[in-house]
């Protein structure tokens, strides 16, 4: 399988020579030529699978360069009840992502039994193992240059900690993530792990990392690598869940299911497109957003309209505080035919912070807007207020305590679902990394596994700088052996 580039003038390349990078040399996003097709008797085989036999099924029809073997010995690798355990007691950890029914036809699919408790973990430590096995073929290093609104960072972090020839990067908004969060990464004393909070909003960090992604010098002279959603290998590894979620929510293959996800940088909904784009029976995808609401906004409106540092809104969901969203691009190529022109058209305008809309270009006037329902999208936004009601309701009627961005999801989902479609809502973290919020809703402290008790107390360490690419640039240089 070869992939292309989103805004068409990048050669066509593997899996493997993707793995490492992250934007194309064009400044487009990685995609396939086209989506692997899932037939019924693999969807009738697959049901019947252990995730990490699923997640090998599922891969292989996107890592076709990597032998069947090495391939089958990293997700083994990957996928274990060890690694998914977070001690959270009533939870099975050898099904990896267990399925929680509320009531039938009400489901959540855990997600956050990884070791930073997100559900980062599901595809960060898929991608610490594959670039460990790329790297040793290559004799080569790696420098990981990433962004994160919250839990991506710690994630990457915890999946790629002490492996050999790689360092981490890792750009935070300073200040703006939770104090567990914060402590999950800054705490780390690892010497291979660098921490970044920029003064800032996430998207003035995920700026720098599309900036010194672009300059191609930069970027050969210092081995830089990715681990943002942007990286194909992180959102090909994300379309596993959804695969077992359908399964452990249905009898057949010829039922349909609605998926609820929180959506920041859409990498996490995108996951769910491909997989219905593969042939995965899903009825509508529903996109929940907090109150930075652009995505809702477009699926509402047609208007993709990004907003600045200054219009981002500071919320208890602080992983969504994100108002350019890197992985639409993907989808917006599949939405207008797969026309790299006509992406690098409308990327022009948000890349010197336009929009399409009324003044420009609007796609409710064209066939694109025209063509969006046959993709079962739906969307909705979650204020802080409905984050503690939705909280607070699922604890008193099922004991089931869920985090801020969960919260968003089950409200939205529950709003926007279609009568008779079951509804998978997709677990984001728990609730433990958002303690300030689950108080102010519950009057209780949410439980955390033992490991990490007392984590902000730790000494941390981190780097605060301005939102500078010289100064990054800089900064990696002097810390990268010559």
């Amino acid at each position: 399988m070869k992939y292309i580039s989103t805004r068409g003038n990048a050669p066509a390349k593997t899996f493997t020579e993707i793995l490492l990078g992250g934007l194309a040399p064009d400044g487009g996003l990685y995609l396939p030529e086209q989506y692997p097709q899932v037939t019924r008797a693999e969807l009738d085989a697959w049901r019947k699978l252990s995730y990490a036999d699923l997640a090998y099924a599922v891969l292989s029809k996107f890592a076709t360069d990597i032998p069947a073997a090495d391939l089958k010995a990293i997700v083994a690798k990957t996928y274990t009840a060890e690694v998914y355990s977070n001690g959270r007691a009533d939870s099975d950890a050898s099904q990896i992502t267990p399925l929680r029914t509320l009531e039938p036809g009400v489901h959540i699919l855990e997600l956050s039994n990884g070791p930073t408790l997100a559900f980062k973990d599901m595809a960060m430590q898929l991608l610490g193992n594959l670039f460990e096995y790329a790297l040793a073929k290559q004799h080569a290093e790696l420098n990981i240059l990433g962004a994160t609104s919250g839990d991506t960072g710690s994630a990457a972090e915890y999946a790629m900690r002490g492996k050999r020839g790689i360092r981490v990067f890792m750009l935070s908004p300073n200040g703006k993530m939770s104090s567990f969060q914060r402590a999950q990464m800054y705490s780390l004393q690892d010497p291979n792990i660098f921490n970044i909070a920029i003064t800032g909003m996430f998207d003035d960090a995920q700026d720098m990392v599309k900036a010194v992604s672009n300059d191609h010098a930069f970027k050969a002279k210092y081995k830089i690598g990715t681990v943002n959603s942007i990286n194909w290998a992180r959102v090909s590894a994300q379309v596993v869940y959804y695969f077992k979620g359908y399964f452990a929510a249905t009898q057949s293959n010829d039922e349909q299911v609605a998926f609820a996800v929180p959506s920041g940088n859409f990498g996490n909904i995108c996951a769910g497109h491909i997989a219905r784009m593969m042939g995965l029976p899903i009825g509508q995808l529903i996109l929940a957003t907090n109150e930075n609401d652009v995505l809702d906004e477009f699926f509402r409106t047609g208007v993709y309209r990004p907003r600045d540092t200054g219009h981002t809104y500071e919320t208890s969901s602080p992983s969504m505080d994100i108002s350019k969203a890197s992985n639409f691009e993907r989808f917006v190529f599949d939405l207008v035919g797969r026309d790299g022109a006509k992406v690098r058209e409308f990327w022009s305008k948000v890349d010197k912070g336009g929009a399409f809309d009324n003044a420009g270009f609007s796609i409710r006037d064209t066939d694109y807007w025209h063509a969006l329902p046959k993709f079962d999208f739906a969307s909705g936004k979650s204020t802080h207020q409905d984050r503690l009601k939705t909280i607070r309701e699922l604890w008193e009627e099922y004991g089931v305590m869920v985090d801020t961005h969960t919260a968003d999801g089950i409200k939205v989902g529950l709003e926007q679902r279609r009568p008779g479609l079951p509804l998978i809502c997709l677990e984001t973290a728990l609730p433990a990394k958002f303690a300030e919020t689950i108080r102010e809703a519950l009057g209780r402290e949410p439980e955390r596994p033992k490991a990490l008790e007392g984590i902000e107390k730790l000494p941390q360490r981190c780097e605060v700088m301005d939102a500078d690419v010289t100064k990054l640039k800089a900064y990696i240089s002097a810390n990268v052996p010559k």
